[in-house]
């Protein structure tokens, strides 16, 4: 076993089960995978080199000898034997000058179409010959030049060969991969390509044109003018659908897209990557980025390309003068393109669109209305979805916000307005962002009229102000009735922004009578309790996280916290959270708080307390016991006390 730490070693990482083989250098282990399949790893000398008896690594250098003849040292013996076959090329190989040569493996000819290669073979002087010196550079060239995007003039008519490098160090001719890179010879270089390369003469625009299988692709092109586009300059790759792959949507998708200019530019330009990649380049998952801004992940299994994980590529490595084009029999839509019904479908809010739908309000999401939809998660509704009523259709007109809004630009204390006529407030918080008791719970969808906002849960618009709420809830008689007599419903009824604790009449019960009567009689200790139970901002369940302080309009905070949807304050338990008003938000609470400075003083206090008052008391014993042997045993005693 070799290493790459000794001379003139190279790695080969070989694919079980294939023939296929990746010459590393040491620093591009593909996490010993080639598109999930595993690799071994071993050790060979590197090209030129070979061992010595009882010397590390390979140290002896082989003498230089021609480029015919290094054909032979690497491998591509069906390429010496073709070069020998034509009149010209095998002397001008032995012969003076630098040549680059890319030489297809054994394994490349041997794969070509039986037809292609009867054709070179049947006419060696002509299209042999031409072929062969296609795969030719009259000078040499090294790795270290062929740089992404550039393209070398070859020995036939100065045609192009297109070369990509690849930030994974894999380099790519017209997309075939260079095997074995730099192998040296008297009169230039030879690089082993996995593939027999052909000339390249049309730009992506005129391969649709030709290609039986694009009908439905150049007439979406045309209508788009992205032409100009796929023949112009630059590299790009196309991912080009199929007719297949526009059969496969519903109708009234196709027609509605191909309609639309704008819908059907997205749509093409989420096909389009921003550089040209080979299928050989790609060996693990990459994310590209689309001329429409979105990012498709290219990864690959075993011999398919895969396109999001999925294996959708029927044909690869098409290559144009100014790209290269795969085929793929799925559409990609992007969704810019699509309906609020069609961003749906495919998340977590299907059960919200259908209630919408039950409801008669469908049209407001496949119309070209800007809006934006309020969804609820399916689990929202994991125990049953409510029926449809005239208030519910109401709360869902409610959840569809005129406008096509971005959640990045919400702010707080922003108003919303909504198909019902209602106004939402917006509350941003340190991580998360509500629109009312409701919060954002996933990255929005933005449509070609209508964004998808994904909501925590169902939205309750506010119903009057938070002494609305109380009057109009049994539970809150005997609070109502201390606010009214604590003077404080004018402050409840203002404009104004409140997290209110309110105690149920449970609560009230539940003190002391004597306590009760006594907190009663005193309006001034009875407006400092209740305004204890009143924050100065509007705090609704979504925002708390674990821990927020909240100030109180009595100056001291509570500490409000919230744990797998349960939330409480100073340690006790909210019976029910997020009722919305109009001028704040109310929570339901079973027990009365007490504000720190009227609580009972705590354990430790007491503690502390009593050991003050022990050490007062052995000081002035100390000072009797020193006139006084009598005492002694007391002040033994205290002193034992004091210890524990």
């Amino acid at each position: 076993m070799g290493s790459c730490h000794w001379p003139n070693v190279c790695a080969v990482q070989k694919l079980i089960g294939t023939n296929k083989k990746y010459f590393t250098n040491c620093k591009q282990w593909y996490q010993r995978k080639i598109c999930g399949k595993s690799t071994v790893i071993s050790y060979e000398c590197c090209p030129g080199y070979e061992k010595v008896p009882g010397e590390k690594g390979c140290p002896a250098a082989l003498p230089l000898s021609n480029l015919y003849e290094t054909l032979g040292v690497v491998g591509s013996t069906t390429t010496q034997l073709y070069t020998d076959r034509t009149e010209k090329l095998r002397p001008e190989m032995e012969g003076p000058g630098s040549f680059t040569i890319f030489a297809p493996s054994n394994e490349a000819w041997a794969s070509l179409p039986a037809e292609v290669l009867d054709s070179l073979v049947s006419n060696v002087n002509i299209e042999l010959l031409n072929a062969l010196r296609y795969h030719m550079v009259n000078r040499r060239v090294l790795t270290d030049e062929l740089k992404h995007g550039m393209a070398l003039t070859s020995m036939y008519q100065n045609s192009g060969i297109q070369i990509h490098h690849y930030p994974n160090g894999i380099v790519t001719v017209n997309c075939a991969r260079l095997l074995k890179a730099d192998h040296h010879a008297t009169n230039g270089v030879v690089h082993l390509i996995d593939k027999v390369i052909s000339t390249v003469t049309n730009n992506i625009q005129q391969i649709i044109e030709i290609e039986d299988t694009f009908e439905t692709l150049r007439a979406a092109v045309a209508a788009s003018g992205l032409n100009t586009v796929l023949e112009g300059d630059g590299q790009f790759t196309l991912l080009a659908p199929t007719n297949e792959a526009f059969e496969k949507i519903p109708a009234e998708t196709l027609n509605r897209i191909l309609g639309d200019p704008e819908a059907l530019r997205d749509l093409l330009n989420n096909h389009i990557l921003k550089s040209a990649m080979c299928a050989e380049a790609i060996v693990a998952g990459m994310s590209m980025e689309t001329l429409e801004g979105t990012t498709l992940e290219v990864g690959c299994s075993g011999d398919m390309l895969t396109i999001n994980g999925k294996a959708i590529i029927s044909n690869k490595d098409i290559l144009a003068t100014n790209g290269v084009i795969h085929f793929i029999d799925e559409l990609l839509i992007p969704d810019s393109a699509k309906t609020l019904f069609e961003l749906a479908a495919e998340s977590d809010v299907s059960t919200a669109v259908d209630l919408f739908r039950q409801a008669g309000l469908g049209t407001h999401l496949s119309g070209k209305e800007r809006l934006t939809l309020l969804a609820p998660l399916n689990s929202v509704f994991k125990d049953g979805t409510p029926n449809i009523d005239a208030y519910t259709k109401n709360l869902l007109l409610n959840h569809m916000v005129k406008d096509q809004l971005a959640s990045k630009y919400l702010y707080h204390g922003q108003t919303l307005d909504t198909l019902g006529g209602k106004k939402l407030r917006v509350f941003v918080y340190r991580n998360s962002l509500c629109i009312e008791n409701s919060c954002i719970a996933a990255h929005d969808k933005r449509g070609r009229y209508g964004t998808l906002f994904t909501m925590d849960r169902m939205l309750t618009p506010p119903m009057g102000t938070v002494m609305d709420i109380l009057k109009g809830d049994n539970r809150f008689s005997m609070l109502v009735a201390a606010i009214q007599s604590a003077g404080l419903t004018e402050v409840l009824n203002r404009e104004g922004v409140y997290t209110v604790f309110a105690p149920t009449n449970e609560a009230f019960q539940a003190m002391p009578q004597e306590e009760l009567n006594k907190l009663l009689g005193n309006a001034k200790e009875l407006a400092n309790i209740l305004k204890y139970h009143i924050g100065d901002e509007i705090l609704v369940s979504g925002g708390i996280g674990a821990l927020v302080r909240l100030k109180s309009l009595q100056g001291d905070k509570l500490e409000v916290s919230s744990k797998n949807n349960v939330v409480n304050v100073n340690k006790e338990l909210v019976a029910e959270a997020d009722i919305m008003a109009t001028n704040g938000v109310v929570y339901a609470i079973s027990s009365v708080l007490q504000p720190p400075a009227n609580r009972p003083q705590e354990r430790g206090d007491e503690l502390a307390d009593s050991a003050l008052e022990i050490f007062k008391q052995a000081s002035a014993y100390s000072r009797a016991a020193q006139t006084s042997v009598k005492l002694a045993p007391v002040y033994q005693r205290l002193l034992e006390r004091m210890k524990h």
